[in-house]
């Protein structure tokens, strides 16, 4: 019988580690961040991966995510529920909803706002789903900022076996996303029936599973919702779904060309170019304003950190 994995127990034969989100803030909104943790920096290029839900708001409120600046990455919204509207300075105006993908590459700056719009302020409403920086190569830390939205019914699908899963990003399993990105990578939403089994890709050298519903089993050990699991690098592994079923995202890629630097909503191979971001930031934010927005998110104190080392927030 597979019994839930105590903290003290050994890890099942292909498993890395296990990691526990924290929580944190943002908009008004509580997520629980599993990446970077002191125990993982990244997984492939995976450099933040955060949970959002999934909660409910009363009516008359929402998310509200001020215009804030990004450097030397991409964001990744995919949601289960709900819809946040996106602005950016690129004059980007853009609601996601539930199995779209928002990828935004900040390259050598972009500035962005997330907020609820107000038409759905009206009634109470709920939001669930999951936000990931994925962190630029060197040679593309200073590309050009770029705005792309998929719609759901873009993405590839498989199902068999009691096994649902829609490729968001990358290749695996057979699938191409059409989702274009500087990096090698996966990332798939899969919804598990109970007892049903999904592999993960044993060519990719970095490999994660987050629990987002449900529980499953490795190698005879059982993990509930709110765990990643960072595999060893070329084992067989694949993960079967407890008895109320699972969802999982799956990700992971190349590791990355050398450790990132963190600073708020900085990434960066150099510690420098954060440093340079900062003056901007502060100077004339960026100098490109986000339309439709007046407000914006003053430099925090905080210190530049190695990802993994401490506990950078958004």
């Amino acid at each position: 019988m597979s019994m839930i994995l105590d903290p003290n127990d050994p890890l099942p034969q292909g498993l890395e580690t296990v990691l526990l989100p924290r929580t944190h803030d943002i908009g008004g909104f509580e997520v629980r961040r599993a990446l970077p943790a002191k125990e993982r920096q990244m997984v492939g290029p995976f450099i933040f991966f955060d949970q959002m839900g999934p909660g409910e708001f009363l009516t008359g409120t929402g998310v509200d995510v001020r215009p804030h600046p990004h450097i030397g990455l991409s964001t990744v919204t995919y949601l289960f529920e709900g819809e946040i509207l996106h602005r950016d300075s690129l004059g980007t105006e853009l609601p996601i909803a539930p199995g779209d993908v928002n990828w935004m590459t900040s390259g050598r700056g972009i500035v962005h706002s997330e907020r609820t719009a107000g038409e759905r302020r009206v009634a109470p409403h709920r939001l669930s789903g999951i936000q990931s920086w994925v962190a630029l190569p060197k040679a593309h830390e200073e590309t050009a900022p770029a705005f792309v939205h998929h719609g759901g019914s873009t993405l590839p699908v498989i199902e068999d076996a009691g096994v649902k899963l829609r490729l968001v990003a990358g290749h695996g399993w057979g699938l191409r996303s059409p989702v274009s990105t500087l990096s090698e990578l996966f990332y798939a939403d899969a919804v598990l029936a109970p007892g049903a089994q999904v592999p993960m890709p044993d060519q990719q050298e970095e490999r994660a599973a987050y629990v987002f519903e449900g529980s499953v089993e490795v190698a005879g050990q059982m993990f509930e919702a709110g765990r990643m699991l960072v595999f060893r690098a070329g084992d067989r592994m694949s993960l079967k779904a407890g008895p109320a079923g699972a969802r999982l995202l799956l990700l992971g890629g190349a590791a990355m060309d050398g450790p990132r630097y963190l600073f708020w909503n900085f990434v960066s191979s150099s510690r420098e170019r954060i440093e340079q971001a900062k003056a901007d930031w502060s100077r004339d934010r960026f100098g490109t304003p986000v339309p439709g927005e007046s407000d914006w998110i003053p430099l925090p104190e905080k210190k530049v950190v190695r990802a993994g080392e401490g506990s950078p927030t958004s």
